[in-house]
């Protein structure tokens, strides 16, 4: 919870006692390894701050998995488009392994948004960084070879990520074919 209360405090300013408002609305959860937090066609109701553990969004069409975001340790995640819009998912989300999280419910969030305008600050920064993180992904995919996908991948993201997600979910991810990056992995040192 140490993590969460720096991190809001960096981010938006956040007070001890809007943190502690914060901190009343949150709830605990524990997540095995596979859980479908989020299941496609269902409303995302939480936002979900992970204390621990490793996500991942991913849509499903005709049976071919698609992975489309991951996040781990002392990020946000949920299904953003439908979490905002509280229309229904067209993504699962789902817990790579045991994870630990603390959640916010949309209503509860909006709510703060309406009393305290470092919530709203927030609300605004986290759709920010979602936006810019979204058009990164689009520009990779469009402009890059799967060899510089690949590079910037282990670049960019998370140690955690780069060394434990499944290959066929990070190919997925860079939009290439599991053989193609098993053989530029096999090029390429992760230090």
């Amino acid at each position: 919870m140490t993590e969460l209360k720096r991190l809001l405090h960096d981010l938006i300013g956040l007070t001890e006692n809007e943190f502690q408002i914060f901190y009343n609305r949150l709830e605990r959860k524990e997540y095995k390894a596979k859980t479908l937090v989020i299941k496609e066609g269902r409303k995302a109701k939480d936002l979900y701050f992970i204390e621990s553990g490793f996500f991942r969004t991913f849509k499903n069409i005709e049976g071919k998995e698609f992975t489309t975001y991951f996040s781990c340790d002392k990020h946000f995640i949920t299904v953003f488009d439908s979490f905002i819009y509280q229309t229904p998912s067209l993504e699962f989300l789902e817990a790579i392994e045991d994870s630990v999280v603390y959640k916010v419910s949309f209503e509860s969030l909006t709510q703060l948004y309406k009393e305290y305008p470092n919530f709203e600050k927030f609300g605004r920064v986290l759709a920010e960084q979602n936006h810019l993180c979204a058009q990164q992904r689009a520009l990779t995919m469009q402009t890059k070879s799967a060899k510089k996908k690949y590079l910037d991948f282990i670049k960019n993201y998370d140690k955690k990520i780069v060394l434990r997600a499944p290959q066929y979910q990070i190919a997925s991810f860079l939009g290439i074919a599991a053989e193609s990056l098993s053989r530029i992995r096999k090029e390429v040192t992760i230090s």
